[in-house]
């Protein structure tokens, strides 16, 4: 059997801790809009788990309305928090109305002096259909969801049925069925405290973390793979093109007169090249195909899988699309050119060798007139 009352009072503190913990962990740090909710939401429930250990000493009948309207707007709090980490639109549209009507109830349930187990089934049911929405949030398919969060959401899964059943056996009367009930949802609430408490931070970390390896690996300015990143896959895509004895293409290019959109326009105006050029040829390679900016105005691109007929067609179609972008300036608009050099990978080339293949028949596209693809010469073959 469990001591109730001791119980809660466990709880209670460790949810405050847990909140006073959050607290020192996003002092300082960058604003996270879900995280300081889900503080709010843990250091709330400790207080309802802290007012439930007072309520058993005090007979004071409010107390019972005010713990239940509590818990509902914690539990509310914490599904809000889960929203907003995730990135659900339109959470609000469903979780206020709903929460409003359940805050409504329980009210009108206690100022008409409902017996306190029909009170508390009441609000263990609203709590219970809050815990199964942020299972769904944590639990819904998703190829990104990690293992975390998935064994977060079952957690919320297993605390939302332990509840239901806690609340359904209260209103059935059944005292000796209730209170086995009840002793479970404490038990998944204790568990919900130590896995939630740890496990969200632990995926606000996870987070962070993959924010930090996308700005290491991404150009702040265009969203393309930087020069780091970008060297780093085409040489992955080689070695596969190697293992799997298939073509791969690079291509060198180069905004034409690039210096002169910046003195005539201004820097602005060059971002905003580097932008378009980036978003054109983001949606005329295919798929499988990568682009990365190198650095200023110079680009690369890898074509796995295509052979030099292949790269001078892709390569002609990302030249066309750049003809027909506009770029927006602080006078009339801009139409800006590129040039290109298109090589193929010789077998065992290596990928400093290829780039640089593709960098001299740049150099002859640009020296040719610019906006224009040239093809790179063979590899020199070592007598």
């Amino acid at each position: 059997m469990i001591d109730i009352p001791s119980f809660l009072l466990a709880l209670g503190l460790g949810n405050v801790a847990f909140a006073v913990l959050m607290a020192g962990y996003t002092h300082g740090a960058a604003p996270s809009p879900g995280l300081r909710l889900w503080m709010w939401a843990r250091f709330g429930m400790g207080l309802c788990q802290l007012l439930g250990w007072v309520r058993v000493y005090l007979a004071v009948p409010a107390l019972n309305g005010i713990e239940g309207a509590g818990w509902i707007l914690t539990v509310a709090l914490e599904i809000a928090a889960y929203c907003i980490f995730f990135g659900l639109e339109r959470w609000r549209r469903v979780l206020l109305p709903v929460c409003a009507l359940a805050l409504a109830i329980v009210l009108a349930a206690g100022s008409a002096g409902a017996p306190v187990g029909y009170l508390t089934a009441l609000v263990a049911g609203v709590v219970a259909l809050f815990a199964a929405g942020m299972a769904w949030i944590l639990l819904r398919p998703s190829r990104r969801a990690s293992l975390l969060q998935r064994i977060i959401g079952a957690n919320d899964a297993l605390f939302a049925v332990s509840v239901a059943w806690w609340a359904a056996s209260s209103l059935a009367g059944d005292a000796p069925l209730g209170k086995q009930a009840q002793e479970t949802a404490y038990l998944a609430g204790y568990l919900l405290m130590i896995v939630n408490g740890f496990g969200f931070l632990l995926l606000c970390k996870q987070k962070d973390d993959a924010e930090m390896a996308r700005m290491a690996t991404t150009d702040c300015l265009t969203g393309l793979p930087n020069r780091h990143a970008f060297l780093e896959r085409a040489e992955g895509a080689r070695q596969a093109a190697l293992r799997q004895r298939q073509p791969l293409a690079l291509a060198m290019m180069d905004i034409d007169h690039f210096k002169q959109i910046n003195d005539r326009f201004g820097h602005a105006s060059g971002d905003e090249a580097l932008t378009v050029f980036a978003r054109t040829a983001r949606a005329t390679l295919r798929s499988h195909e990568m682009v990365g900016r190198l650095g200023g105005e110079e680009f690369a691109m890898v074509l796995p899988n295509t052979n030099l007929e292949g790269a001078v067609q892709a390569a002609e179609r990302l030249r066309l699309a750049v003809r027909d972008s506009t770029v927006i300036t602080s006078g009339t608009p801009y139409t800006m050119t590129v040039s290109i050099g298109v090589v193929v990978l010789d077998p065992n080339e290596e990928l400093s060798a290829a780039l640089a293949r593709a960098d001299h028949a740049l150099y002859r596209a640009k020296s040719g007139g610019r906006d224009r693809v040239e093809v790179g010469q063979p590899q020199a073959r070592r007598a």
